[in-house]
């Protein structure tokens, strides 16, 4: 069993995602490793790249301060080094990185130095299921798993072909639309859930989930785990705006962790609803 699928088998997993470099190396550092003291089971690290389409503005922000700090591939893996930390990383980028990266064409030598650096799987937004065998065979041969985003639009026949190549998790996108924080969670989580609920591998719930109500429904609908990044994003881009000190910026964070860490504990404690009478 990989490690990421085992970050699931304990309870609900609280998976956060910050973009890597943000606003800096040392402070990005600060808070990943923030947010795995307050509770994260796996951290998704973004590796920034100039056209991120399917971010909000949030994330395009962080993306845009960190290649603006000078993040590249290159100083990213050297980051993921830096870390002291003993959860599973994942790392999140578009596929025109991974391709152009290193000597060879193809995926192959980024996946290589993904494996080398000490990251467990890989998620790329872009990449259409069906021209993902290259990087499947990558992931294969360094035995780094493949995750892959379910949206409330996938069809059935690509989401069967999700089904057969996926590994660690299957992340689903709770809403239509790019990643942002919300006021709610989307009326059709339970539904999305249901797509892939006698999948092999665990499902993460993504997009829009903000706060420690939000991690308790998504879980009480079915997800063995959450996702949250702009929430996150907020706080370090509040700490750019406001010029805050990189520990104050890291406490914020650790404390939204543990709130949100919480709230997915107490929704596996949360009766299922019990069907309305006809």
């Amino acid at each position: 069993m990989s490690a990421l699928r085992e970050a699931f088998e304990d309870g609900p997993a609280f998976v956060p995602y910050l973009a890597v470099g943000d606003p800096a190396f040392e402070a990005s550092k600060a808070y990943v490793e923030a947010l795995v003291e307050g509770g994260a089971d796996v951290v998704e690290l973004g590796l920034p790249f100039s056209e991120p389409i399917a971010e909000g503005p949030t994330i395009q922000g962080a993306v845009a301060r960190a290649l603006a700090g000078g993040m590249t591939p290159d100083r990213y893996f050297e980051f993921v080094e830096s870390l002291d930390v003993d959860v599973p990383l994942v790392a999140m980028t578009y596929y025109n990185l991974i391709y152009q990266y290193g000597d060879r064409e193809g995926p192959a030598p980024f996946v290589e130095r993904a494996a080398e650096a000490g990251i467990d799987g890989i998620i790329v937004p872009d990449l259409p299921v069906d021209e993902s065998d290259p990087l499947e065979s990558a992931c294969d041969a360094e035995d780094l798993d493949l995750v892959f985003i379910v949206a409330p639009t996938t069809t059935d026949a690509r989401l069967e072909r999700i089904r057969e190549v996926v590994s660690g998790y299957v992340y689903v996108q709770a809403r239509m639309g790019t990643t942002g924080a919300k006021a709610d969670v989307s009326d059709r989580t339970a539904e999305s859930l249901a797509r892939v609920a006698d999948w092999d591998v665990p499902a993460a719930v993504g997009f829009g989930i903000s706060e420690r109500e939000h991690a308790r429904e998504v879980v009480a609908a079915g997800a063995d785990g959450v996702i949250v990044g702009s929430a996150l994003v907020d706080l370090v881009a509040e700490g750019v705006e406001e010029d805050l000190p990189t520990d104050l910026v890291a406490d914020r964070l650790e404390t939204k962790a543990r709130e949100l860490a919480a709230g997915a504990r107490e929704g596996a404690e949360t009766p299922a609803a019990e069907p309305e009478a006809k």
